[in-house]
């Protein structure tokens, strides 16, 4: 009997890369057969390539063989984002662990993916810079796992998730390709889309990150309240007074104990929850911010309000927090970690139902919560040799994710979708969404090699069209939704191509004659919700009048320029770096007339492809955004001016593939503002 495929690959793998960048024995794969959630699944091979043309070939030879495979870090993924079909490759960057550049002028960073979060923070220290996104598990995980699921941490309240900070990549595309992608670019938003994609459309090689200038001061302060509850409505009213901490993160007592026992760190043991908080800036400001912190928590209950007198005891109390994971796992042989986001005024809420699913499975839970960003991981103990009790874990972690979506949530905040969350998607997403997802996955892995089979659950390919259709005339205002529905779908099924028009302030050419769909007649506010400060809108609403009504009430919108919403975010200047973050999720009608939704009306939420991204720069050309969520904020824009934002030439940018791939997901005919990529399609 001769040689199988399998036998084949590995022969091919050995003399591709030296002797100890592989490892194919079953002692040497068992710790790459799991990552910290609980299934377990054996690779066939593991790689640890050295630079950029190593992931090439390796792709390319997995894509030879038809060989599953993944990238992975630390290992450090909650959801089994990192776990293969059998025989698949591990892809393992640990030894891309170099931090290639740090601009302190422009404060940009190049570094490879194996870089860890915190060897990163520590570099950056004496250059007076730091990196915003620090998850709890920034000792060990690396940015790259960062990238992928776009992690949050602490002192994403602020400063914002992986996202809003990643400014370029170079990555490897599953046909064996290297691509190149910049905010600077123009077009899409690519950098945007990748981040929290977990690896399924490709392999970071090399991140550009924004860095940040460290504060003058800072001030951490450790509060013990009786319940869980108060600590939470503690945190509403502090944003609601306008302060906008570093981080307010909150821990329930089971967990304030094991974290004592185990760190020391001076946590009161026994509070029923304590609340970590931290404000940071000019002293004056952080003094006068800490003197109305303290007055909020004593009419919440507050006790034993402490202030952490020098950087050794902020450090100490720093490491409670981060070692509550591990303390945790002092309690028994497992910890099952879910992760949910709600709106942050629903927080107590849900904790209170979180806490009663618990209970009435007899199951023993300590609370955590990135209290700001309405963000909770409830951390089950138990021990996996127990089939019955895994169950019952299992279960308890869905019916608390369905509550965090009943409030109007999100299944994952920072930790990603993976394997254990895929069929939750459908809670969250419509049909047609996720059939886009899976049109996107195709249309850059067809062959589904890529760390396949996560996040995106099975959907019908067609699916049925009830709405009738209409041909647009020289020039029609939009009703409705469902009017521009029918229109779309008119086009579609004629193939007219038609221009998307809003109050035409951003400079786009029509061609005379042109059949010209106007959006400002969806123009209402369809939510304002001062205490989550969040805004949602129609697109056609103008920033001005948008700016108009939330300027009185005293909050702000962190845009400048005027036109319309959606022509505002589809001209996405790349210049405004605080655009990034500002819209938490939209809906669009495509060229054939699906209404697709993406995001939510929470801080955090990475489920499914950050389409929103996609919709920044497309110039109308993806689809017709029809309704936004924004981010409102309690303090004005501070940043410089806006940029006057530019058709880009969509057929001659650096990553003209990559926008015409995705052209023809959305808009495969180019009937959407066609002179846009006349000519390369």
């Amino acid at each position: 009997m001769g040689p199988t495929q399998d036998d084949l690959f590995l022969n091919r793998l050995k003399k591709l890369f030296p002797q100890g960048h592989v490892l194919s024995k079953a002692g040497d794969l068992f710790p790459y057969a799991l990552d910290a959630a609980l299934n377990r699944c054996w690779p066939g091979a593991v790689i640890f390539p050295r630079t950029t043309e190593d992931v090439v070939r390796a792709v390319s030879l997995a894509r030879e063989f038809r060989v599953p495979y993944v990238v992975r870090g630390a290992g450090t993924n909650l959801c089994g984002g990192t776990l293969l079909p059998a025989q698949g490759l591990v892809i393992h960057v640990s030894r891309l662990n170099k931090i290639l550049s740090i601009d302190k002028d422009q404060r940009r960073a190049w570094v490879e993916p194996g870089v860890v979060n915190l060897h990163l923070h520590q570099a950056l220290a004496p250059l007076g810079l730091f990196y915003a996104p620090d998850p709890a598990s920034q000792k060990a995980c690396t940015i790259g796992g960062n990238v992928g699921t776009n992690a949050g941490g602490p002192h994403c309240l602020k400063y914002g998730v992986t996202s809003h900070h990643v400014t370029g990549l170079e990555f490897v595309r599953p046909n064996g390709t290297l691509a190149r992608v910049s905010i600077d670019d123009g077009g899409f938003d690519w950098p945007g889309f990748m981040v929290g994609s977990e690896g399924t459309l490709g392999i970071a090689t090399k991140i550009e990150l924004n860095l940040l200038v460290q504060p003058p001061d800072v001030q951490t302060f450790l509060v013990a309240f009786p319940t869980m509850e108060a600590a939470a409505q503690t945190v509403t009213e502090i944003i609601a007074a306008g302060i906008v901490p570093a981080t307010l993160e909150v821990m329930d007592g089971l967990t304030v104990r094991a974290v004592e026992a185990f760190v020391k760190a001076g946590y009161p043991t026994e509070a029923e929850s304590v609340l970590l908080i931290e404000v940071d800036g000019v002293p004056e400001r952080t003094h006068a911010e800490g003197e109305r912190v303290r007055v909020i928590c004593d009419k919440n209950g507050g006790m034993d309000f402490r202030r952490a007198r020098d950087e050794a005891e902020r450090e100490k109390l720093w490491e409670g927090r981060r070692g509550a994971y591990a303390a945790m796992a002092r309690l028994a042989p497992n910890v099952w970690v879910e992760d949910g986001v709600v709106p942050r005024t629903r927080l107590p809420e849900a904790l209170r139902r979180v806490r009663a699913i618990a209970d009435r499975s007899g199951l023993r839970m300590g609370l955590i919560a990135h209290a700001g960003d309405g963000n909770l991981h409830p951390n089950i103990i138990f021990d996996e040799r127990n089939t019955k009790e895994t169950d019952l874990v299992r279960a308890a972690g869905q019916e608390m994710l369905r509550v965090c979506v009943d409030l109007g949530g999100s299944i994952s905040g920072e930790h990603g979708i993976g394997r254990e969350k895929r069929e939750a998607m459908r809670w969250l997403f419509p049909a047609p969404t996720l059939n886009l997802f899976s049109l996107i996955k195709f249309s850059l892995d067809p062959e589904n090699l890529c760390n396949p089979d996560k996040m995106i659950p099975t959907v019908a390919a067609d699916l049925p069209q009830t709405l009738p259709f209409l041909l647009p005339e020289g020039h029609t205002m939009i009703r409705d939704v469902p009017h521009l529905q029918s229109l779309l779908r008119g086009c579609d099924l004629k193939r007219c191509p038609v221009f998307i028009r809003g109050t035409g302030s951003r400079g786009f050419p029509v061609p005379l004659g042109s059949r010209v769909i106007e959006t400002t007649g969806l123009n209402r506010v369809l939510e304002y919700d001062q205490a989550n400060l969040t805004l949602t809108a129609e697109a056609g609403a103008t920033v001005s009048s948008v700016r108009a009504l939330l300027r009185s009430h005293g909050h702000f919108l962190h845009v400048s320029g005027e036109g319309t919403l959606g022509g505002y975010w589809s001209t996405h200047a790349r210049g405004e770096g605080s655009l990034t973050g500002q819209v938490l999720g939209l809906k669009a009608v495509l060229a054939n007339g699906d209404l697709v939704t993406f995001g939510g009306k929470v801080m955090k939420n990475v489920a499914g492809y950050d389409v929103t991204k996609l919709f920044a720069g497309a110039w109308g050309s993806l689809g017709v955004v029809v309704e936004m969520t924004w981010r409102v904020h309690s303090v004005p824009l501070t940043e410089g001016l806006s940029i006057v934002p530019v058709v880009p030439d969509f057929c001659g940018l650096p990553s003209a593939d990559l926008h015409r791939e995705m052209k023809r997901v959305f808009d495969p005919n180019n009937l959407l503002n066609p002179t846009l990529f006349d000519g390369c399609l």
